[in-house]
C-alpha cells in the first residue's frame, strides 16, 4: 500500500504554542523530511477553541480520516491526543506509537481534585477520587495498547512501568537540544537587561507556575539568604495557575524590593536571564526531563535543581542537588553554591558543557527512525 504520509503526528501542542511537546513535534516536522520522510502533524489547539465533548469528536474524525493515508501513527500525550488516536486506530484496524513526558492524571490530581503525593507514591497506589482514577484508567489503557512507548528518561520509563506497562515495551530517547547563542557575557547581558554589571547575586527560577514547582519556598528564603548576601535578589519566569498566590506570597513578606516576577518570557529574553543569572534554582517535586535544564547549563549558569525525577540524569555534582521543599537543605546549597571561587565557577561550567555532545539532534533523530520502524523510499 502507498501512504501519503511516513509519520503522522498527533501532538496537544505545537508553534506558536510553548512546552516541550511544542518544539519536539516542530523538530520532527522540519528534520524528517531532511531524512526522505514525509510528515503531517495534527494539532490539537485547532479545536481547543470548541467546546470540550466537540472539540474530541472533531479531532477523533480528522485522526481516523489521515490513518489510512499515513504508514506511522505517533501521539505526542496518553490522554488528550492518545484517547482519540487510540479509538481511531481500533476502528482503522491500526497500530499506533506513544509518547509519554508526564503523568497527566497526577498533574490534574494536584491542580484540581486534591491529590497531595508525589508521584513516585501516586504511580503505584490506587486509592484516590473517582476522576483521578479514570484518568489513571485512560493513560493506562492508551499505553497499553500501544505498539512501543518512548519516555525522555529513565525515570519516566520506571514511572510507566509503575502504571502496570511492561518494561520491556518502553524505549528511552532523550530529546534533543539545541543551545542558544548568546554572544554577549553575564555582565553585558546584564547591563542591557538594566540589571546593573556590580555585585549583586542574581537567582532565577524559571516553569509552569504550579504546585509542585516549590515557587513559593524559593520566595520565602529569600531574607534568609540576604542575611549572608545583602545585594541578592531572585526573579521567577513563567505562567500558570499559581501566579496570583505567587505575587501575594511576595506583597505579604513585603520582599518586592529583591523578588520580582518577570511573567511569562520569549526563548530570546528568557535566556538573557538566564546567562545573567549566577544561580539557576528548580525545587521541583517533579521533573521528568527538563530542557529548561538543560539549556541553564549550555549557558554556563550554574543550576541547582531536586534530587527527583530525571534531574540527577542531567547532573553530576551531588552539591548541585537537594530534597524538593527542604528549606534547610536548599539554604545551604545556595549560599555554598554562591560562595564558589572563580575558578570552582569556571570548572562547573566546563563540567555542565557536556549537554551539548550528549543530546543533539541526530541522535534523537537516528535512535526515533529506528524505534519507529522508518524506513527511507
Amino acid at each position: 500500500m502507498t501512504y501519503k504520509n511516513d509519520l503522522l503526528i498527533a501532538t496537544g501542542l505545537y508553534p506558536p504554542d510553548i512546552g516541550g511537546p511544542a518544539t519536539y513535534s516542530k523538530i520532527l516536522n522540519n528534520e524528517l523530511p531532511k531524512r526522505g520522510f514525509s510528515v503531517k502533524i495534527l494539532n490539537f489547539g485547532e479545536v481547543r477553541h470548541l467546546p470540550k465533548l466537540i472539540r474530541h469528536l472533531i479531532y477523533f474524525w480528522r485522526i481516523s480520516y489521515l490513518i489510512p493515508k499515513s504508514k506511522v501513527i505517533y501521539a505526542q500525550d496518553p490522554v488528550s491526543v492518545g484517547l482519540p488516536v487510540m479509538l481511531a486506530c481500533i476502528l482503522r484496524r491500526r497500530s499506533y506509537f506513544l509518547k509519554i513526558v508526564g503523568d497527566y492524571a497526577w498533574e490534574q490530581g494536584c491542580q484540581r481534585f486534591g491529590v497531595t503525593d508525589l508521584l513516585d507514591n501516586f504511580s503505584v497506589r490506587g486509592d484516590y477520587p473517582w476522576a483521578v482514577k479514570i484518568l489513571k484508567k485512560i493513560q493506562l489503557t492508551v499505553a497499553r495498547r500501544a505498539q512501543k512507548i518512548i519516555v525522555p528518561s529513565e525515570y519516566l520509563k520506571k514511572i510507566v512501568t509503575n502504571w502496570g506497562v511492561n518494561s520491556e515495551r518502553i524505549v528511552v530517547i532523550y530529546n534533543a537540544f539545541q543551545p542558544q547563542e548568546i554572544i554577549l557575557n553575564k555582565k553585558e547581558v546584564r547591563a542591557e537587561l538594566g540589571l546593573g554589571s556590580g555585585e549583586s547575586q542574581i537567582l532565577i527560577s524559571a516553569g509552569r507556575l504550579v504546585p509542585w514547582k516549590g515557587f513559593d519556598l524559593l520566595i520565602k528564603i529569600m531574607p534568609e539568604i540576604r542575611m549572608e548576601f545583602p545585594r541578592a535578589k531572585l526573579f521567577i519566569a513563567g505562567s500558570g495557575p499559581e501566579k496570583d498566590n505567587l505575587e501575594k506570597v511576595i506583597r505579604e513578606n513585603n520582599l518586592s524590593e529583591f523578588v520580582k516576577y518577570l511573567g511569562q518570557l520569549n526563548k530570546e529574553i528568557l535566556s538573557k536571564y538566564l546567562k545573567a543569572a549566577d544561580l539557576f534554582v528548580l525545587n521541583t517535586a517533579y521533573e521528568g526531563f527538563s530542557h529548561q535544564l538543560l539549556e541553564v547549563m549550555s549557558l554556563g549558569t550554574i543550576a541547582l535543581v531536586t534530587d527527583t525525577g530525571g534531574n540527577p540524569e542531567l547532573i553530576q555534582s551531588k552539591d548541585q542537588l537537594f530534597k524538593y521543599n527542604n528549606k534547610e537543605s536548599l539554604v545551604e546549597a545556595i549560599k555554598n553554591l554562591l560562595k564558589m571561587t572563580l575558578e570552582q565557577k569556571l570548572q562547573r561550567q566546563m563540567s555542565q558543557k557536556y549537554v551539548e555532545t550528549t543530546f543533539t539532534k541526530d541522535k534523537m533523530l537516528e535512535n526515533l527512525i529506528l524505534t519507529l520502524e522508518l524506513k527511507n523510499k
